[in-house]
């Protein structure tokens, strides 16, 4: 039996502001562990967040890059689970009021335009770092509170191929606007890959798998290539794909089970009461969208168009 792939993708992008989402920390990367830190990335009593200005630019700019929606009105919710690299009991996030919502990025050739649905971009905090060894496990809360972005699209990509083709113009993007150095090797850009399969032509969707935390385009495209493998064949049995969240392992090529898929109402989402709700200005709105630079979609069209270059070397010299 054929089967459809049915496959999107969460990037979750860390900003490169001078401090932190919540705090005046600042964060320098591969400092001394346990130095780019304060009482409130550690949520010690009395201590209260303030929101970081210059992240909202950054994520407003981004969601003007992807012809979003945008919700001017800024609010953030508590994701709660106790996990040792986050320090607070809960993720301070924006699951119910995303900034961005309905956006889209174009990928492809000239041939096979392909148009990529974003359904959200909300802004969030990151966890700490933790090291495992035989022995222990060590934590260094240098990362906790730096501005994250999580962009999640649509499960529109169909190949592994198509994923990194989308990562990559997602990555261009983000680096046009400098509002990350995006650099995958080193936990800036990360992505989770949620996957299924249905029979070719079914609108019935399967049941979806997460892999968790690649940090690599080769990575993607082999542990979406592996999965297909795998679900295919459980479904070729006659059994029946168990949700879950699963991570790539590099040795074997091969994904692995972390865990059973967990349900949003897990996490018992509710609005943070420490972060007033705060408006973003319409001056604000038209400073942001008026400093974009020419995005890279632009300057193809641009190079095609005014230049006669083909599509390939308009390409090559934007990125």
């Amino acid at each position: 039996m054929r089967y459809d792939i049915v496959c999107g993708l969460e990037i979750h992008l860390q900003l490169n502001t001078k401090t932190k989402m919540f705090s005046a920390a600042p964060y320098v990367y591969r400092s001394e562990a346990n130095t780019c830190l304060s009482a409130t990335d550690m949520s010690l009593p009395g201590t209260l967040p303030s929101l970081n200005k210059e992240a909202v630019r950054k994520a407003l700019a981004l969601s003007y890059a992807l012809h979003m929606d945008i919700d001017t009105l800024i609010r953030f919710d508590r994701k709660n689970y106790y996990y040792p690299d986050l320090p607070k009991g809960y993720q301070l996030t924006q699951q119910f009021h995303p900034l961005g919502r309905n956006g889209y990025i174009d990928i492809g050739t000239d041939d096979d335009i392909r148009r990529i649905r974003i359904r959200r971009l909300h802004m969030e905090e990151d966890t700490a770092k933790q090291y495992h060894s035989d022995e222990r496990t060590l934590i260094d809360h240098n990362r906790t509170g730096v501005p994250l972005l999580e962009i999640v699209s649509e499960p529109d990509i169909v190949s592994g191929e198509e994923a990194v083709n989308y990562l990559s113009k997602m990555k261009q993007l983000f680096e046009y606007l400098r509002i990350s150095t995006a650099r995958m090797e080193d936990g800036e850009l990360r992505c989770d890959v949620n996957i299924s399969l249905r029979e070719a032509g079914s609108q019935e969707l399967g049941t979806k798998v997460e892999i968790k935390n690649i940090n690599s385009l080769s990575n993607i495209r082999d542990a979406i290539d592996y999965e297909v493998r795998r679900q295919t064949q459980i479904l070729e049995n006659g059994d029946s794909i168990p949700k879950e969240t699963r991570r790539f392992d590099e040795k074997t090529l091969m994904t692995v089970l972390m865990r059973k898929k967990e349900d949003d109402r897990d996490y018992k989402f509710f609005p943070d009461p420490n972060i007033m709700p705060v408006r973003i200005s319409e001056e604000m709105l038209k400073e942001v969208k008026a400093s974009l630079p020419e995005l890279p979609a632009d300057r193809i069209k641009r190079y095609i168009d005014s230049c006669g270059l083909n599509r390939s070397a308009a390409e090559l010299i934007c990125s």
